[in-house]
């Protein structure tokens, strides 16, 4: 970090601070000032606000805070916006400079996040979670706060199948993800399989992208395990990715480290929809998906990876599918957003839930886990549109 940022308040790259014109644009694509009407609830409004900070005009209280806190982070704002304003980043050093004076976040969520890195502690927790489910310890009204899933995996099912020769391509499994939606993990392989690819997955090491770290202002929790998963990944493979927000946080490794390794690293990164949509034609595919399928774009596909036109291609060749007209919104869930802010993000979902009930389609296809937990407590039928491909090829 250079001499001059190091002096500003937030630590803020003045390029990127006076890039946004103020022309409002963004506001019909974010999510918070669309359910607040709120001007310190939009895109421009909060940078307005760390302008303030960083000339002094203003102080780092309960207000700032808290308007720092509500955005959920979905960067639907740098999609619409025609000075294509950092917004993501602007907001990201922010909440680390936040987090570092522990003005964002509550201890328990710090604390939550810590297991996050050791993957076997995660498992035998989250199973021990899912002993308490069934014995119905943890009280129903709570289970959504938490970000819980209706039914958390008590086992899980082996990874694989997996390949003894060299590898053609890793998948990157994570740690929520590989805890609560192992299926989705295995779905993927076994579709990846049948393209003629050998496919592996890295040990523990390479268990935690660091994204919801980021997100908590953990700066220097996620440099740490970003470090990690790079280790975990010998080679020139693709590192295929079936989890949106994990696939951003993986790509964005380059301006997170600022290291020519990293920025190698992320440019071997691809969304399973991304790798799998030119590979189409090496599938045997005999019949269709039995429904119609609504594709929800995760935000962190559609406007952080803007990788979601791939899935367009993979799911129209085995299933008929229906598009939202919502212009890509957000759902509300950005992570830990659902657990931290409850009450805007049912708000948010609410407006997403009704987008996808005009489609009139009875499955919902979503290629993040959050989003998915999230859409799927709302009542709708969510699957990982990966499932949906191995279903048509390999049966129920």
């Amino acid at each position: 970090m250079s001499e001059t940022l190091m002096r500003t308040v937030l630590g803020l790259d003045p390029d990127k601070l006076v890039a946004c014109v103020s022309c409002g644009l963004c506001l019909p694509h974010c999510p918070t000032y669309r359910a607040t009407e709120e001007e310190s609830a939009s895109p421009r409004g909060r940078i307005a606000l760390m302008r303030a900070v960083e000339a002094g005009e203003l102080a780092i209280d309960e207000d700032f805070v808290r308007f720092m806190e509500r955005c959920v982070m979905c960067r639907g704002c740098e999609t619409a916006c025609p000075s294509a304003v950092q917004f993501g980043a602007l907001m990201e050093q922010t909440r680390v400079t936040l987090g570092s004076q522990r003005r964002i976040g509550s201890r328990w969520m710090r604390l939550a996040l810590k297991p996050l890195g050791h993957h076997r502690l995660l498992l035998v927790g989250s199973s021990a979670l899912g002993v308490l489910q069934r014995l119905r310890m943890i009280p129903m009204s709570v289970q959504p706060r938490l970000g819980l899933p209706a039914r958390i995996p008590i086992r899980r099912a082996p990874l694989g199948p997996l390949s003894d020769r060299p590898t053609d391509a890793w998948l990157y499994t994570g740690c929520v993800m590989d805890a609560w939606q192992r299926d989705v993990h295995n779905a993927a392989l076994r579709v990846m399989a049948a393209t003629g690819a050998n496919v592996n997955v890295p040990d523990g090491q390479g268990a935690c992208c660091g994204a919801l770290h980021v997100h908590m202002g953990m700066g220097g929790d996620a440099r740490r395990l970003a470090v990690r998963t790079m280790a975990a990944f010998p080679g020139d493979a693709p590192i295929v990715v079936d989890s949106a927000g994990c696939g951003a946080q993986l790509k964005d490794y380059g301006h997170l480290l600022g290291t020519e390794a990293a920025r190698v690293f992320s440019a071997r990164v691809r969304d399973v929809g991304e790798w799998l949509a030119p590979r189409m034609n090496t599938l045997r595919i005999s019949k269709r998906f039995g429904s119609v399928v609504a594709i929800q774009d995760p935000c962190h596909l559609r406007h952080v990876q803007r990788a979601h036109l791939p899935w367009r291609i993979v799911l129209s060749a085995v299933a008929d599918t229906a598009e939202l007209d919502d212009d890509g919104r957000c759902c509300g869930a950005g992570g830990s957003y659902s657990i931290t802010q409850p009450e805007l993000a049912g708000s948010i979902r609410d407006t997403k839930v009704e987008a996808i009930r005009r489609t009139g389609a009875p499955i919902v296809a979503s290629a993040n886990p959050g989003c998915s937990m999230w859409l799927s407590g709302a009542g709708l039928d969510v699957r990982h549109p990966i499932q949906i491909v191995d279903e048509v090829l390999h049966g129920p």
